[in-house]
């Protein structure tokens, strides 16, 4: 059975530099540590990436999947789900979802809920699901800071 789990942090950045490292899928190799290849294997009429097959290694797991994307008009929502099993997972949904602040800032929280192939003990899965949450939005945040001008 799936766990849903959310976090939240706030990115000293306006949401649409935010929704633009987030869907630059291609670059994540260079700031996500897991990720060892992205490819995007399809896209929409307007360039954003409809399939997106990932490579990760993250020590204790890794995996090779591929994942489906659908936006909100405005970017303030990019969600995902998997498109069938992989190596170490039965499924996958996620979502981030993006709150632009009247200071320039924006809040993302990242909502993701996946359902492992392998058997893992509640506890144990819970905190590997809050480190894997803590990490993608810190090096998410950390990406999208040092790209201001």
């Amino acid at each position: 059975m799936a766990d849903t789990s959310t976090q939240s942090i706030q990115v000293h950045a306006p949401l649409d530099r935010v929704a633009a490292v987030i869907s630059d899928f291609p670059r994540y190799p260079e700031w996500a540590e897991a990720m060892k290849q992205v490819e995007v294997l399809e896209e929409y009429e307007d360039g954003y990436a409809y399939r997106v097959r990932f490579v990760i290694d993250a020590g204790v797991m890794a995996d090779d999947y591929t994942l489906e994307y659908a936006y909100a008009d405005d970017l303030s929502r990019v969600e995902w789900h998997l498109i069938e099993p992989s190596k170490t997972q039965k499924s996958q949904r996620g979502s981030y979802d993006l709150v632009e602040g009247a200071d320039g800032t924006t809040t993302v929280t990242y909502t993701l809920e996946v359902e492992l192939s392998i058997g893992m003990l509640g506890m144990f899965r819970r905190k590997a699901e809050k480190m894997i949450m803590d990490t993608a939005l810190k090096q998410l945040k950390r990406r999208v800071e040092s790209l201001q001008s």
